[in-house]
């Protein structure tokens, strides 16, 4: 248990919490009471405590957990404390909980069993927070924070298969970075690393919420944007070209002039064969770009798109 970790005792019963688990103070930690539910959610709204111990008005606290949750407090570790002849009612919480960090004890529990119950919470916390981020590092590249190859075509396969299934519209953008390779060779490569951190944040404020980017490879990315016709693919592409050319600028002590080209095509929930198509006709609108000095993006449709 770290250091000064701050446990919040909800003492709605009035029960005396405080007292009970004064000795915990002597383990590092720092306690905090609130002795009503308005409270309780009042401070809820501040800083968010490490853990929380309840002693719920109503046997099983379920009223209070669901309160809590509306809170923001669904990731806090609870400990929930219960009548020990009412065991069937905390369970039933358990159970319906059962995607928390909580645990229940005794009212009669000694405070050296609470602590020990604390700090299994707690270290459940450390492990799942660990484990949310090894998650993150599989699906994210570590310098785009775009997602990885995989997880982008995995996505993309899942919105080929909506889009055709229900007559949804979609757009799958390719771009690539214009003389990438020319600062690789001219400057340290941690230039080119600062390069792709910020145009992977510039691809990242281009795009709307449901929209879905990804680092494909080197300085090649894409970009899906669901639920986009035609002329709303174009308005998005425009933005991008803004977004990646306004990197531009001192990076790593060189002045360096970015920009990319891009390649889209769109489908309308029947006017694409296959998404390998769909991937195809972007890259070939991509090798236009290219082939016209890059700085600006081609519709496959030959419509060009001038930013």
């Amino acid at each position: 248990m770290r250091p000064q970790s701050i446990v919040l005792l909800l003492d709605h019963r009035g029960s005396g919490l405080a007292q009970r688990c004064a000795p915990l103070e002597q383990s590092g930690l720092r306690l905090e009471v609130s002795e009503s539910v308005r409270r309780s959610l009042e401070r809820l709204a501040g800083p968010a405590p490490d853990a929380l111990v309840l002693d719920p008005l109503i046997e099983g606290g379920e009223v209070e957990l669901e309160a809590l949750d509306r809170a923001g407090a669904a990731e806090i570790p609870l400990l929930l404390f219960v009548d020990p002849t009412r065991i069937a009612e905390a369970l039933a919480t358990l159970t319906r909980y059962s995607d928390r960090a909580i645990d229940l004890v005794h009212r009669d529990a000694s405070a050296e069993e609470i602590r020990g119950r604390l700090e299994r919470l707690l270290a459940l916390k450390v492990s799942r927070a660990e484990l949310a981020e090894l998650r993150h590092r599989a699906l994210y590249d570590d310098r785009t924070e775009l997602l990885r190859p995989e997880a982008f075509e995995r996505r993309v396969a899942e919105h080929w298969s909506a889009a055709e299934r229900h007559g949804h519209a979609l757009a799958l953008v390719i771009a690539d970075l214009d003389r990438f390779g020319q600062f690789n060779k001219r400057y340290d490569h941690t230039v080119g690393d600062r390069v792709l951190s910020r145009v992977g944040e510039a691809i990242r404020s281009a795009l709307r919420t449901e929209d879905v980017a990804g680092r494909l490879g080197g300085d090649e990315f894409g970009c899906l944007l669901p639920y986009t016709q035609k002329a709303d693919a174009a308005r998005v592409v425009k933005r991008l070209c803004e977004q990646i050319r306004a990197v531009s600028g001192q990076i790593g002590g060189a002045d360096l002039v970015i920009s990319a080209s891009l390649g889209f095509e769109t489908f309308d929930g029947r006017d694409v064969e296959s998404v390998e198509a769909l991937r195809r006709h972007a890259e070939a609108a991509l090798r236009e770009a290219k082939r016209r000095g890059g700085d600006r993006a081609v519709y496959y449709r030959l419509l060009p798109i001038d930013p």
